[in-house]
């Protein structure tokens, strides 16, 4: 299916399907300011094969979905958790298999903690527990990264790329990241997208007050089959965000991946990632 927009909460979505609309939905969380682009289109359709009906979407302010004014988003993390419900309720008849990634992780661990009837399994990647706990912050290479870095000249096509190829290269695992392969998303990025400024409005979102809650109790009341997915070089997020997470979740299983960083699965370790989907009914995807 070609992508279209659609309206979910009074806003306009860019998304794009693959596989049969009657089998089970499969919805894919991307991380901080990522668009569908996060997750490649090959891999959406090695998880179509196994019998769901996947759906890549881009957030707001990343993509084709609407967009705000650089630094000022009109919205807060409960709207896009919001956004992501209304996509479970019109394309899965209401429930759904997750598959977060960093950011869409934590949105994926709330979601199963305050809607857990829309929630089938969670698949968990390069992400961390939403509880408080004592875990290796990330690590000095990224920090000094962080340090270092300068905006482009958003205006320059050719800078954007660059700084874009950089962010790519310091994030994954050296075993994996591709030089070409970052240069082509980037300029995917940059077509599909009318202000690369705007992917940085997630992190200036509005706050909204929550009350506190205690979340290890709650993440440890999650019930779903669940597959944590975690790679050894992370830097963001050491293995051990991994390790954590998987232990709070009752029987949930965890897939470390040698040398992969803080990034989608890249295309050597989706055999291994497809093939441990938690099922509906418990256990790995056997299909």
């Amino acid at each position: 299916m070609a992508e279209m927009i659609v309206t979910v909460n009074s806003v306009e979505l860019c998304i794009e399907t693959f596989g049969d609309s009657a089998d089970p939905l499969l919805l894919l969380l991307p991380g901080m300011g990522g668009s569908m682009d996060t997750w490649h289109p090959d891999f959406c359709t090695a998880l179509a094969d196994t019998g769901r009906f996947v759906l890549r979407f881009d957030y707001r302010d990343t993509g084709r979905s609407v967009s705000y004014p650089p630094g000022k988003p009109d919205y807060t993390f409960f709207d896009l958790m919001a956004d992501a419900i209304g996509l479970i309720d019109r394309f899965g008849g209401g429930r759904a298999d997750l598959v977060g990634l960093s950011m869409g992780g934590g949105m994926a661990q709330l979601l199963a903690v305050d809607h857990p009837d829309k929630v089938a399994s969670l698949t968990l990647i390069a992400t961390s527990p939403i509880f408080p706990a004592d875990l290796p912050p990330l690590t000095q290479a990224l920090r000094d990264a962080y340090a270092a870095g300068t905006d482009p000249d958003w205006d320059d096509d050719e800078a954007v790329v660059e700084h874009l190829v950089h962010s790519a290269r310091v994030h994954e695992g050296s075993a994996f990241f591709d030089d070409s392969e970052a240069r082509a998303h980037a300029r995917r990025l940059l077509d599909r997208t009318p202000d690369l400024r705007t992917t940085g409005n997630h992190g200036a979102m509005r706050q909204e007050d929550q009350p506190e809650r205690d979340f290890r109790t709650l993440v440890g009341r999650i019930s779903v089959p669940t597959l944590v997915v975690h790679g050894t070089a992370d830097p963001m997020f050491p293995q051990e965000h991994g390790a954590a997470l998987a232990e709070a979740i009752p029987g949930a299983t965890l897939l470390l991946l040698d040398g992969m960083g803080h990034q989608a699965p890249p295309r050597s370790t989706w055999d291994r990632v497809v093939a441990t989907l938690p099922s509906r009914d418990g256990g790995e995807d056997s299909r």
